[in-house]
């Protein structure tokens, strides 16, 4: 299927809102956190899928800020989810040459959580392939929000603070801004991801939920990607 893509006019970053879990679950009868076993599945293919498309930067909302709001039963069953993978599938994500980055406040995750993240990025931190940010207790305003409080202790006046001030201490510092966002499961917002990155990404919406969202579906949107016409609001 990658054979179909413009190896010349390929996304450098990849952002994914990973929606539909819970809707997918009960469509079926079963508990959220069965749907959201499904989606860690699906999760390892389309990270496979993005190293085989020479995709750079993979961006994938696990946990927002806003997700401490559900049940306890759901919260735990998303950091036992969170361990677990990263437990199973560091071995194949470190042979396959892919860095993982968790992106987040994660002084405020439990320590099963917090000893696993670390241990990943720590294990794959000299890999070269695909860039994987995982962004665990992340909100786009704390973000922003940290990025403010770097700035005032560096002692920046407001007169001199630039964008690039304020990129330069976000939690993707460093890396380019996606050129793709991702939605699942119908919703058409991006609930508080990466506000501040998104000023010029361009975004896919489809009512495919999580668990059902394969590589052909994530293919044809990159497909759909290259023929849009960037223009970063210059006229050509």
């Amino acid at each position: 299927m990658t054979s179909q893509l413009d190896k010349d006019n390929l996304p450098e970053h990849i952002a994914i809102i990973m929606d539909g879990n819970g809707r997918w679950a009960k469509a079926k009868n079963r508990p959220r956190l069965f749907g959201h076993n499904a989606g860690m599945k699906t999760l390892k293919k389309i990270v496979r899928a993005s190293s085989d498309a020479e995709i750079k930067i993979l961006t994938v909302y696990a946990f927002s800020t806003e997700n401490w709001k559900r049940s306890k039963e759901e919260v735990d069953g998303l950091m036992n989810i969170a361990v677990e993978y990263f437990r199973k599938e560091i071995g194949e994500l470190n042979q396959n040459n892919v860095k993982i980055n968790v992106i987040g406040n994660l002084t405020g995750l439990g320590q099963k959580v917090r000893e696993a993240s670390e241990n990943a990025m720590k294990t794959t931190a000299a890999n070269t392939g695909l860039l994987f940010n995982v962004a665990l207790n992340y909100g786009g305003r704390d973000d922003i929000t940290h990025a403010v409080k770097e700035i005032i202790r560096a002692g920046i006046s407001p007169e001199e603070v630039t964008e690039q001030d304020i990129s330069d201490r976000l939690y993707t510092k460093g890396q380019p801004d996606p050129d793709v966002l991702i939605r699942t499961g119908g919703e058409g917002r991006f609930s508080n991801f990466m506000l501040w990155q998104f000023a010029y990404t361009e975004f896919f919406f489809t009512d495919i939920y999580w668990p059902d969202f394969d590589e052909k579906s994530y293919y044809e949107i990159i497909e759909s990607y290259q023929k849009r016409d960037r223009r970063y609001g210059s006229v050509k």
